[in-house]
């Protein structure tokens, strides 16, 4: 699963990346920092199998904390966004290419108004943090319209001409973003669209295009630089969106190292932290710590982990399962308990995990068994939320 952070320049959308992965990235208070896109592993949070199991499990490429799972998803931090990218202005063009893995987008938008509709620093309250979403989900909209709109009269006949659905020609098109069929006739299904697609107009692709992101790219939007932002901001944006976290990224990314050096105890997604004994802190230091502190009270904390997990969770409605060889140690061949954690769509089925898992499994595929029941399930059964799952295959 990959997430997509994106925004206009100087929002925080690199401090966010760093917060989340710790991965080194360049932060700078001006437009551009970020031209290539950073990629990095960030993790959400599940309840791990191993409790109810009464086993300690040994995780392969994560961590289990006391019964948590830490499970890795992929990050990634684009090129900032300004009006008109779509057409080329900024690094849009760049930056609309990035985004064609991504499953879910965290628009970063700067909810103090400190930055303008360019990302040029200016005071606090001196910019409407609407614009950031406004101009934004309309670039992603016109993005896709424009891979829809070049070509499509040619497309648009064939459909025609052969009674072809337009959800499988106008696949075609979109296959590239990662948007399937299925999420193409979900986004028509609401529209009134001409029963000829030749009779379509640019307004019908706009509006196509619209739908078709609010399905495949869904969105939440993380009101970062929620500490110095004016009275009523963080509300009226709220208000108007339908997913909508303040967000501290700065107050993260800093937790993160003083946990690191030593100085205290902060465990990702907390609403506060602990100073650990014999901290040696300066006065400065200690006053930065009840200002982050203070903060985390009136928001439950940074806000960062829960833009992630709510991406995954409530975004694309993914479930955790845990794969297994052995359905009675819960093991891997290596003898690693619970040694993997997938996150899977809500509704796949066991045969889907299979494929997950590997190509052999899901074309060799028998049956499954549950672990947790030790029922043998078929290749239709639908995984639930914390399974524990073994595929036979006849290799």
């Amino acid at each position: 699963m990959q997430i997509g952070l994106v925004g206009k320049p100087n929002v925080g959308k690199s401090t966010f990346f760093g917060a989340a992965t710790m991965a080194p990235v360049e932060i700078a208070n001006y437009p551009f920092t970020t031209i290539a896109a950073n990629k990095g592993v960030a993790f959400v949070r599940s309840k791990c199998a191993c409790k109810e199991l009464g086993v300690v499990c040994n995780p392969r490429s994560s961590a289990c904390v006391d019964g948590i799972r830490l499970i890795p998803i992929e990050l990634l931090d684009v090129a900032g966004l300004v009006p008109d990218a779509w057409q080329g202005k900024g690094l849009g063009n760049q930056f609309l290419d990035d985004l064609r893995q991504a499953d879910a987008l965290i628009n970063v938008i700067d909810v103090s108004g400190s930055t303008d509709i360019e990302g040029i620093y200016s005071k606090p309250g001196e910019n409407d943090p609407m614009q950031d979403i406004d101009f934004l989900l309309d670039e992603v909209d016109h993005w896709i319209f424009n891979i829809i709109d070049k070509g499509f009269d040619r497309i648009a006949r064939q459909a025609h001409l052969q009674g072809m659905k337009i959800e499988t020609a106008l696949h075609e098109r979109l296959a590239g973003l990662q948007i399937n069929e299925t999420q193409i006739a979900n986004a028509l299904r609401d529209l009134h669209l001409p029963e000829n697609p030749t009779q379509f107009t640019p307004e019908h692709l706009l509006s196509i295009a619209r739908a078709v992101r609010a399905i495949s790219k869904p969105m939440i939007v993380a009101m970062n630089k929620a500490d110095v932002a004016p009275d009523g901001n963080i509300e009226r944006v709220s208000a108007a969106c339908s997913i909508a976290v303040p967000t501290m990224a700065e107050t993260e990314l800093a937790l993160k190292k003083a946990d690191k050096a030593g100085l205290l105890r902060y465990i990702p997604g907390d609403p506060g932290f602990q100073i650990k004994d014999g901290a040696k802190l300066n006065d400065g230091q200690k006053k930065a710590l009840e200002y982050m502190q203070h903060n985390m009270e009136r928001f439950e904390g940074t806000g960062i982990q829960r833009c992630l997990e709510t991406a995954a969770y409530q975004l694309l409605d993914l479930i955790t399962v845990f794969p297994v060889e052995d359905e009675n140690k819960y093991t891997d061949h290596d003898g690693r308990v619970l040694p993997d954690a997938f996150l899977v769509p809500r509704g796949s089925t066991a045969k889907q995990l299979a494929y997950r898992v590997h190509t052999d499994l899901g074309d060799n595929f028998i049956r499954a068994v549950n672990a947790k029941t030790k029922r043998t399930v078929g290749h239709d059964y639908v995984l639930q939320d914390g399974d524990v799952i073994k595929i036979v295959s006849r290799r």
